[in-house]
């Protein structure tokens, strides 16, 4: 196969903006630690690959684009992030990024000419760090107003085979049921 696909497990799944997703998104994408654990620019918590985390099954879909460079630069353009911020594979290398030796073993299985997926780290408090449960449960407590509409809607939207320990106790302590695909 020809094909450069995108691996996703947010906001991507909902919100593709311009990203040139070419069919639906598929629920057999690669199994990766992910966790809420990154604070970002708008308030939320969200996802990202996160080392210790326990794996869960990962979303995936094809992308219009021609090359895996091109794929790059429109996910950095989606994601408003530097490109360093975006892992990707292919046959003839890999990024050194979380994650990116068993997403590589994923694409070969599957023949894919590219993958791409976002690979920010988890960041918390203005530091580069997994946050606590007990700090993400309380941050997340103290959002107000449209703040913590958004925050909601990105823990409420996200894709319901996500299924995290923080994410359990998230729904269980703001009562944020999902509503995102089944």
């Amino acid at each position: 196969m020809n094909e450069i696909v995108c691996v996703g497990w947010g906001s991507l799944i909902w919100c593709q903006k311009a990203l040139p997703v070419a069919a639906t998104w598929q629920p057999d994408g690669p199994s990766l630690p992910i966790e809420f654990a990154r604070e970002s620019k708008d308030k939320r918590i969200t996802l990202v690959v996160c080392e210790g985390a326990p794996a869960v099954t990962t979303l995936w879909a094809r992308l219009n684009v021609e090359t895996l460079d091109a794929a790059r630069a429109v996910l950095q353009t989606r994601e408003g992030c530097r490109l360093e911020a975006i892992g990707c594979w292919s046959p003839d290398g890999v990024s050194r990024h979380a994650g990116a030796n068993v997403i590589g073993q994923w694409a070969t299985e599957r023949n894919f000419a590219g993958v791409v997926w976002t690979a920010l780290k988890p960041k918390f408090g203005g530091t580069y760090r997994t946050p606590t449960l007990d700090e993400v449960i309380e941050y997340l407590a103290c959002l107000e107003g449209s703040e913590k509409d958004t925050a909601e809607e990105y823990v409420r939207l996200t894709p319901r085979q996500i299924v995290t320990p923080y994410r359990t106790a998230i729904e269980g302590a703001m009562g944020w049921t999902p509503l995102g695909l089944v």
